[in-house]
């Protein structure tokens, strides 16, 4: 009982240290940010220096060393304010940071995870490709062996950090195609001669979260760069997107409860027929069913933590909480902008970039469709 209200009480720090934040660094700047889709490196530095970059990294490494219902909590409080910057959170940490910690060898995670924890490097992560989304083992991107390198040709597409990124894990096909074991994962350094980044994506929503190609021409990678054994990189993705759905749950979560609580004050205060419109059943029964969604949303979300904390597998929790979260923080924020009726449409006000940022979390790490996959895949083993 003891140690359970001191999580509970260190969680409250956790979410007050993760919201004042972003109230003093992130809220100020979001309209300009999304506008000019400014990258801010600057702030993110600045994160790593709060610890919000290392959530999950032991503090051997230079991280937080905290465990997934903080990090939950860390995603939902800066999804709250602004949606891409709790995307490039999510990405850093629990893609490319995650990968180095479950796979890398002891040298690597010595040599990488304090200078991501700290924020001084961003991390990238590539699986996906132009013509391979969900679709990973007919990956085109090959890494054939040289003496001790391996020599990588290929694209990555819609990478997070894809430009920005001062190290990349890079899964490539080191075997034959759709061969679950022909895969392996790479850490690749930014400046390395043939990497460079290609085309940076002109997005919808999350703006501020750069979405980049990165391409490999006769990029030339030592084996000491490989994580793990060499054919487990599709494994080893698999394992991660797993914590990956979580993050998105968690982004999506709290991009819901921004839009909601946005709602919330804006029925208070408009005026329509003599009354706020909070007093009309319409409104106040649209604002229920926001918060019902919210609340079991954050239940199936906290539930697939629980279990990765516990080491537990979580495949089918973390799906139906990406799946869940993504598809109701779309339904909240769309109820969100309707509320605030023509206002809402405009960019003087919140919910429109909420609604916006919403839509890539039913896409990315696994579209809703991908997860419905997963789940009945999950289901059906019993």
């Amino acid at each position: 009982m003891g140690l359970a209200a001191d999580r509970l009480d260190n969680l409250e720090l956790i979410r007050q240290s993760a919201r004042d934040f972003a109230e003093a660094h992130i809220r100020p700047n979001i309209m300009d940010w999304d506008e000019a889709q400014t990258f801010p490196m600057d702030m993110f530095h600045r994160m790593g220096e709060h610890g919000f970059l290392g959530v999950l990294v032991p503090e051997i490494y230079g991280g937080a060393g905290l465990g997934y219902q903080e990090y939950i909590t860390i995603i939902d409080e800066i999804a709250k304010v602004c949606g891409s910057i709790g995307l490039s959170v999510a990405a850093h940490n629990s893609l490319c940071t995650n990968h180095i910690l479950s796979f890398g060898s002891e040298e690597i995670k010595q040599k990488y995870l304090p200078l991501l924890a700290s924020g001084q490097w961003i991390g990238a992560w590539g699986l996906t490709e132009p013509n391979t989304g969900s679709d990973a083992m007919r990956m085109q991107c090959v890494a054939t062996q040289d003496g001790d390198y391996w020599i990588l040709n290929g694209t990555k597409s819609w990478i997070t950090h894809g430009k920005s990124g001062h190290v990349a894990v890079v899964i490539a096909r080191t075997g034959e195609l759709l061969d679950s074991r022909g895969m392996t994962a790479f850490v690749i350094e930014r400046g390395v001669p043939g990497f460079s980044a290609g085309k940076k994506e002109n997005k919808l929503g999350m703006r501020a979260s750069e979405t980049a190609e990165m391409i490999f021409d006769n990029c030339k990678v030592h084996k000491s760069q490989i994580l793990g054994e060499v054919g487990d990189g599709f494994i080893q993705a698999m394992k991660i997107l797993d914590g990956g759905r979580i993050s998105i749950a968690s982004l999506s979560l709290g991009i819901a409860k921004g839009a909601y609580e946005a709602s919330v004050k804006y029925a208070k205060e408009r005026q329509q027929f003599g009354q706020p419109i909070a007093g009309f059943q319409a409104i106040s029964f649209k604002l229920a069913d926001m918060a019902t969604k919210i609340e079991a949303a954050e239940l199936l979300t906290r539930q697939a933590g629980m279990l990765k904390d516990a080491n537990e597998k979580c495949t089918k929790q973390a799906a139906m909480a990406k799946y869940y979260a993504s598809e109701i923080a779309v339904a909240v924020s769309t109820d969100a902008v309707q509320i605030f009726g023509g206002y809402g449409y405009t960019k003087d006000f919140p919910v429109e970039k909420f609604y916006r940022d919403s839509k890539l979390c039913t896409i990315g790490e696994g579209t809703s469709e991908i997860q419905k996959l997963v789940i009945a895949r999950e289901a059906l083993k019993g």
